[in-house]
């Protein structure tokens, strides 16, 4: 949730908040969001509409995307959030979802003087976004059926995972990296967003617990986003759980998010992943301008 006051030249943010809540459980396998998963949603929900009330929001707007574009129970879904914020879901396309992550991630990076075209990533549990853009706009995007949760559920049993999980997990990667139409060797920079990349880039920085400021656009060279991923897929739970800039919610699934971003990275022509802590949730506070 994001809570802001609209100004020339961008936003200034009054409350931000994030709460995991594993929407895209079983998913994948069922087509239906899970009993248990709408649960957690509503209970989140209620937060975010009594600090939206508190806060006097005169307008809100409630996005959803990737699985709540298919799945089968997608009615209880709306009606539940109908009845907490007083308005309906939008169930953006995948361009309109690749148009407001790439403008809310990339808003600030040029008075940085990071050098275009970018190409945005954003890894969720059950897609991931590739968007590529430069100061004009979106030139191409693109959203895969992968993401940590859906690549979690499909191949990892083991604790620690195995190297022949990785390994299943790695082909599953490449085999839709291959198939995408966005020309990632095109990007100059590469924009990660969102709570997976957020969190690695806490992990590869070696931070005593989440800091959002340290994270903000820090840049994080190949050999720290290598040395990261290595731990987190050949780590076990416990461990993983051991580290206080690991949400509770991801430390079964960033793993598979950490091997995601790995491969992308591989494939691209660039040394380093700039990490924005502004995401879809900035775009769509612009978009009410």
């Amino acid at each position: 949730m994001l809570i802001a006051d609209l100004v020339e030249g961008g936003l200034v943010e009054v409350d931000r908040r994030m709460t995991i809540v594993r929407l895209g459980q079983g998913v994948d396998a069922t087509g239906a969001f899970a009993p248990e998963a709408l649960e957690r949603v509503f209970a989140a929900s209620d937060e975010f509409a009594a600090a939206i009330r508190a806060a006097g929001a005169s307008r809100t707007r409630f996005v959803a995307t990737s699985a709540a574009r298919d799945v089968s129970n997608r009615d209880e879904f709306f009606a539940g959030i109908s009845a907490r914020f007083g308005v309906q879901p939008d169930i953006i396309s995948g361009a309109e979802e690749a148009e407001l992550t790439f403008r809310g991630a990339t808003n600030g990076l040029a008075a940085l003087d990071v050098p275009g075209p970018y190409l945005v990533a954003d890894i969720g549990g059950g897609s991931t976004e590739l968007v590529l853009g430069d100061a004009s706009g979106v030139i191409a995007a693109d959203s895969l059926d992968i993401g940590s949760v859906r690549l979690t559920e499909r191949h990892v049993r083991a604790d620690p995972t195995t190297p022949d999980e990785l390994a299943a997990m790695s082909k599953d990667v490449d085999a839709l990296l291959d198939t995408t139409s966005v020309p990632v060797g095109r990007a100059r920079a590469l924009v990660g967003v969102a709570g997976t990349v957020t969190t690695v880039a806490a992990v590869a920085l070696r931070l005593p617990q989440y800091d959002r400021t340290a994270i903000h656009h820090a840049r994080i060279s190949g050999t720290e986003l290598r040395d990261a991923t290595a731990w987190l897929t050949n780590s076990s739970r416990a461990e993983r759980s051991a580290v206080p800039s690991i949400h509770p919610g991801r430390v079964d699934v960033i793993g598979a998010g950490a091997l995601i971003l790995q491969r992308l990275y591989d494939r691209m022509a660039v040394d380093e992943v700039l990490v924005s802590e502004h995401d879809i949730l900035d775009g769509v506070a612009l978009s009410l301008r």
